[in-house]
């Protein structure tokens, strides 16, 4: 796993402190995720596909931020208790971080620097509505999603407007899972 992304502190959303070093060896799928976004239905297909492919090795790390819209404006308890009651969430869930701008987390600096654009799909609402999108390496809304591979290299980087349950980031995980990158 590379060093510089798994020895990143990081707190869960109970607020232990932890790294990503303990999915050492999973191929994982980090999400910056809100509750009241116009996305958040993505929760359930981040479950499902964490119950899917979990047992083969893949983790979905939820990493709650507040930096589009104000739409994750509650503390770590309230956004844990929405997401297990809402969506039944599983997954391992972080405490709330900035994902973007001068206060970004050492982890999401980390991220954008090692996939410094996110794919879009044709038609994405995401670069005709948000103003900047998909024109710098910042995150640019909520449910943008970073996979990371086995040994910890980030290999691809998601639009938020890709469902992930979209076959584009299907294929990516199961090639992963493969030790494909």
């Amino acid at each position: 796993m590379t060093t510089q992304i798994a020895d990143i502190p990081v707190a869960r959303i109970d607020g232990s402190s932890a790294t990503l070093a303990e999915h050492a060896g999973k191929v994982m799928l980090v999400v910056n995720v809100a509750s009241k976004c116009g996305l958040t239905p993505q929760y359930d297909a981040l479950e499902a596909l964490y119950r899917t492919y979990r047992a083969r090795g893949l983790v979905v790390l939820g990493f709650p931020a507040n930096d589009f819209g104000a739409q994750e404006p509650g503390t770590n308890g309230e956004i844990l208790a929405f997401c297990r009651s809402t969506f039944a969430v599983d997954f391992p869930m972080y405490g709330k971080i900035t994902v973007k701008g001068p206060a970004k987390h050492p982890l999401y600096a980390a991220l954008t620097a090692a996939k410094s654009a996110a794919e879009f799909k044709d038609g994405s609402g995401v670069l005709k509505h948000v103003k900047g999108a998909g024109t710098s390496s910042e995150v640019s809304w909520n449910f943008e999603k970073f996979l990371v591979d086995r040994k910890g290299n980030v290999v691809r980087r998601f639009a938020p407007d890709t469902k992930p349950d979209d076959p584009v980031i299907v294929t990516a995980i199961e090639s992963a899972l493969a030790g494909q990158g």
